[in-house]
């Protein structure tokens, strides 16, 4: 996958493409369903795929107030992009200015100039450009008269859902602390990644060690609370496909055992069967289900207790 960066390059003069465009956070099993079908509608086209995201998400730029935490790092969407076998990757670097430009120029700048489009796939509530001022019928009307031809589709729904997988459905499940419905919204187990850093070692001195892993304030978190699942120790360049993976048992809160008035939560992760050095590495902690919520024990020995409790219940739903 080659990533062209808004303004400084475009295709090969050779290249034509169906391209989509969205800030793609989480790439669910929604947007997973839109890049399916631009790579079937470039293969029967013989094009090759575009994908139009941008650097940061939207909203954080428009209304960073009341901005929706992120669900993927630009990181992991540049995996997950070329996963889904995309072609080129067009980066809009997305700024307060480039918010303004309307929806005729954005469309004859990057779908047709930049990428050279012959199709342009997008979500039927797709809207771009100033105001939101762009839709799928001002982009068909801009098709017609620069030789790209528009395809609009539904949103993604499971069977028996109340609504369409989306973002903020997702999110919406994290703060619940059901993992397991943003599982199947994403079609993975949902993810944080961050560096190793040393904390006050209190597990170590009780038994049982944890990686603490920061996390940007940014980054959507699940609910406070004990979980089952995966911990993988990413190669020193983070490549995802040369890290090992552990089963585990993760802690996201303030500990009130030990810290009665934390500012904020943390998360912790106790490799089940580990005894390697985590310190300064890059770590991707991966939810798979809920063990129970956290609270308040009376001592070292009653929290002794239930972490047991709890890897053993971990070690079940993991099958390890």
């Amino acid at each position: 996958m080659e990533v062209l960066h808004d303004g400084d390059a475009q295709v090969p003069s050779d290249v034509r493409t169906a391209v989509t465009i969205g800030a793609y956070d989480g790439i669910h099993r929604g947007h997973q369903e839109v890049l399916r079908q631009l790579r079937s509608k470039a293969d029967s086209l013989g094009l090759a795929t575009a994908v139009v995201t941008f650097d940061v998400h939207p909203a954080l730029v428009l209304r960073p107030e009341n901005a929706p935490r992120i669900l993927t790092n630009f990181e992991q969407r540049l995996e997950l992009f070329e996963a889904a076998g995309v072609d080129y990757l067009y980066l809009v670097r997305f700024t307060a200015e480039r918010s303004r430009t309307d929806d005729d120029v954005f469309g004859r700048e990057v779908f047709v100039d930049a990428l050279r489009a012959q199709a342009v796939v997008v979500g039927e509530d797709f809207h771009f450009g100033r105001g939101r001022g762009g839709n799928v019928e001002s982009l068909t009307t801009l098709g017609e008269e620069h030789g790209f031809e528009v395809f609009g589709i539904g949103l993604k729904a499971d069977d028996g859902a109340t609504e369409p997988i989306s973002s903020t459905a997702i999110r919406r499940s994290l703060a619940g602390g059901d993992v397991a419905a943003a599982t199947e919204m994403l079609g993975r187990p949902y993810e944080i990644r961050g560096t190793v850093t040393q904390g006050d070692q209190r597990g170590r001195t009780i038994g049982f060690p944890t990686a603490n892993v920061p996390v940007d304030s940014r980054t959507a978190w699940p609910a406070d609370g004990v979980y089952a699942g995966w911990c993988r120790i990413l190669a020193g360049d983070g490549a995802p496909d040369h890290s090992e993976r552990h089963p585990c048992a993760i802690n996201i809160g303030r500990r009130p055992t030990f810290h009665q008035h934390a500012e904020h939560s943390v998360l912790e992760a106790h490799l089940i069967g580990y005894s390697g050095d985590l310190y300064d590495k890059v770590v991707a902690v991966e939810f798979v289900d809920f063990l129970r919520s956290e609270h308040r024990f009376s001592g070292i020995d009653e929290l002794s207790e239930q972490l047991k409790k709890d890897i053993e219940h971990a070690r079940a739903i993991l099958k390890v």
